[in-house]
């Protein structure tokens, strides 16, 4: 399989703000077919059921309770959406019922600190610090099999958004260590998400720390909070009261980045409101890596089945837009999002990524049950002994 992760002088890049967002900055002029989008607007959704199970009397440091119930899965349109979120929403339809069972979620993304602390104790090394094989890329010169990662380089003047191989390169020598590349550095960030993860680093940490990353039914129940029918993490409104509730990118895409939410790239973790289940950065920031194999059309699959109980994501991966590659679902959007381009800081909406591929916006999280958090902490009373 051919992976985004070996320059082929231009990336192919699984960066979720890409591929299928590639022209849909531009607007329709065809009425009719922008009165058809409407109509695919109209979508229900009914009441979360939380589950009433008490929550546990404690919980693993830096993880809240996320209760677990029942909900209207998928992504609700805001009014007067345009193309853009409409282009976002399309494979995040149709709305359908899901059951969760109550778990733990970490308050924020894994930060840098965090992932030291697992290198530091396991001598682990990620995929992007690893140098290629050439049995694993066939077709690549040589001279591209280099250990490296794919890093947002914004051009200086604005391009049209259909070619995002204009502000996507491959960096060798960037990895998590280095999030631009060789000469960049994460010193004095260690509160600053991890990134450049590939979907083994993830699961070697989550393994590591006793833990599992959420299925994407997980996530988005987690990231609503409580709230049904949002289209936003928070609420109805982008900015209510004129506030800014997430790190996304304003100004002129791809080329300027205002910074009017105080950032102008990626921000530490937690510097925005936190929702309504104690959950920071569940919106924009980095994206978010999830257990599910991305296919477009799971959603209709589990709305045939009336309501999925802690559904577990398709057997197999598929992307018509790449069928050979094998992809899972991020969520969450980055701080590359924006109604020009990509919109997927709405909650319901899904993106995707080439299982051996990070990128200088692509994070993750993690989740525990409570019988692994049972297990845990008879793990450390059977270590610990009196007098110690």
């Amino acid at each position: 399989m051919r992976s985004s992760r070996v320059a082929a002088k231009a990336p192919e890049v699984s960066a979720t703000d890409a591929n299928e967002n590639a022209a849909s900055g531009m607007k329709r002029a065809d009425a009719g077919a922008k009165s058809s989008l409407v109509a695919v607007k109209r979508v229900v959704f009914e009441p979360t059921a939380p589950n009433p199970t008490p929550a546990p009397a404690k919980s693993p440091q830096g993880m809240a309770w996320i209760p677990g119930g029942e909900f209207s899965m998928g992504a609700q349109d805001p009014p007067e959406m345009d193309d853009v979120g409409m282009k976002a929403t399309v494979d995040s339809r149709p709305i359908h019922r899901v059951y969760v069972d109550g778990f733990f979620m970490d308050k924020t993304d894994v930060t840098n600190a965090e992932f030291e602390k697992f290198v530091k104790a396991t001598g682990y090394v990620t995929v992007a610090e690893r140098k290629p094989r050439a049995e694993d890329y066939p077709d690549a010169p040589p001279e591209n099999l280099v250990a490296g990662s794919v890093v947002f380089a914004p051009p200086n003047h604005p391009v049209p958004l259909d070619n995002y191989f204009q502000w996507w390169t491959y960096v060798p020598g960037a990895n998590w260590r280095h999030p631009l590349g060789p000469n960049s550095s994460i010193v004095g960030k260690d509160n600053y998400p991890v990134v450049h993860v590939a979907y083994e680093d993830v699961q070697a940490y989550a393994k590591w720390a006793g833990k599992r990353l959420p299925t994407e039914a997980e996530w988005e129940f987690a990231a609503r909070g409580g709230l049904a029918g949002k289209p936003y993490v928070w609420g109805d409104e982008f900015r209510p009261h004129g506030k800014w509730m997430a790190n996304t990118h304003q100004g002129h895409f791809p080329d300027k980045d205002a910074g009017e939410d105080g950032y102008t790239g990626i921000a530490p973790v937690a510097q925005f409101p936190a929702n309504g289940y104690g959950l920071y950065d569940m919106a924009g920031n980095v994206w978010q890596w999830t257990s599910d194999w991305y296919r477009p059309d799971y959603y209709q699959q589990l709305k045939s089945m009336g309501v999925a109980r802690n559904p577990q994501g398709p057997d197999s991966a598929y992307d018509p837009a790449e069928p050979g590659h094998a992809k899972k679902v991020h969520r969450g959007g980055s701080f590359l999002c924006t109604d020009q381009y990509c919109s997927r800081y709405m909650v319901g909406t899904r993106g995707k990524g080439d299982v051996d591929t990070g990128t200088n916006h692509l994070g993750f999280r993690c989740v525990m049950t409570i019988q692994q958090w049972e297990t845990a902490q008879k793990g450390a009373v059977s270590h610990s002994s009196p007098g110690q």
